[in-house]
């Protein structure tokens, strides 16, 4: 997003000019969470930062809450930490992947392990304490060793969240064209399977509860902006190529910068595609969200929202997964089994209601 060559300035302007906008068709009066994130906000210099942070601050309903930045390793600096904590930014973000400096290589990160090292003391000498670190597991030529050196390298950090996702190969991406030409190896699904459960492991031995499939926090530093997401609410989604979702339509903005540029130099909404999904997409969405998290969905939200019964919609469903230890039900709420976070995919697609 924020490319050397790109007109930086410009596309920080038009994304406040698209905040103004979505705000005027869509008002609110608080906003409790925001993320600025995707293409890495801490590679724009100081005062690009101010620039973008100070609109955001001047145009978005938000007062105080959870505000966080996504950030590089070897990106950050002191007077770009400043520019932060003078606009209210209380939590970082960061994509750290590995701590194997070979893999960082191999899927072409720029940042080196010492690189979060340095960056995390810049953190601590700053007094940034919320922080949380991505990591991916199941990466091409990954061995089971190097990934037990970077889960027990990220707990040493001590920091009191930590996401870890396995690699997904999209069509297209240059990672599956690689295994195709049989240039790069996946571990095998066991392995992969290893890797999770032993993440969970030493994160609950460590004191980070899982409260999602990928996600661990401290008790009271779960992400309160991944949790709308999980719970299926409104959120805004602003710039080049972002998604929101907003009075039961999903949408999608225009990318690369160019378009997105021309849509708001025309005083338009820079969106690409939208969907209004039906009352049956809406209640999918409510199952497949909800279970993620490991509270699952809970009975009376969903009563609340859809003005039926989980059971009267999905009592069958439910049934058979309780049949084969894949969901739990109490009076509350169903969620996962501890076997069910592994085969999650697969009770997710037991929901669809249009099989």
């Amino acid at each position: 997003m924020f490319l050397e060559g790109q007109p930086v300035d410009e596309y920080i302007e038009a994304l406040l000019k698209e905040a103004r906008l979505s705000l005027d068709q869509h008002p609110i009066k608080k906003m409790e969470t925001v993320y600025v994130g995707g293409g890495t906000p801490t590679s724009l210099n100081a005062k690009q930062l101010d620039r973008l942070l100070s609109g955001l601050r001047e145009l978005l309903p938000y007062k105080d809450g959870e505000f966080t930045v996504e950030a590089n390793p070897g990106d950050l600096s002191g007077d770009k930490l400043d520019v932060m904590k003078n606009y209210g930014v209380n939590r970082l973000s960061m994509g750290v992947q590995t701590f194997d400096d070979r893999l960082l290589k191999k899927i072409g990160r720029k940042h080196t392990a010492q690189d979060v090292y340095d960056t995390i003391q810049l953190l601590e000498d700053k007094n940034f304490e919320n922080v949380t670190i991505d990591l991916i597991y199941a990466l091409p030529g990954q061995s089971l060793a190097s990934f037990r050196d970077t889960v027990q390298r990220a707990l040493e950090l001590d920091l009191p969240h930590y996401a870890l996702y396995s690699l997904i190969l999209e069509n297209q991406t240059m990672f599956m064209n690689w295994v195709r030409r049989g240039k790069m190896k996946l571990p095998e699904q066991e392995l992969e399977a290893q890797m999770y459960a032993e993440t969970i492991e030493a994160m609950e031995k460590a004191g980070r509860m899982q409260y999602e499939i990928s996600n661990f926090a401290k008790p009271g530093f779960e992400s309160q902006h991944n949790l709308v997401y999980w719970n299926n609410q409104n959120y805004f989604g602003l710039g080049a190529g972002a998604s929101g979702y907003l009075a039961n339509k999903r949408y999608k903005n225009r990318g690369p910068i160019q378009h997105y540029l021309k849509a708001l130099n025309n005083g338009e909404l820079p969106i690409l595609e939208e969907e209004r999904l039906t009352q049956k997409e809406q209640i999918e969405e409510e199952m497949f969200l909800g279970l993620r998290k490991i509270l699952g969905v809970e009975k009376k939200v969903f009563e609340t929202r859809f003005d039926q019964t989980i059971t009267s919609i999905y009592g069958d469903v439910i049934e058979d997964l309780k049949q084969q230890n894949l969901v739990t039900e109490s009076d509350t709420s169903i969620r996962l089994t501890k076997q069910g976070l592994f085969r999650g995919n697969d009770v997710f697609e037991q929901f669809l209601l249009s099989k």
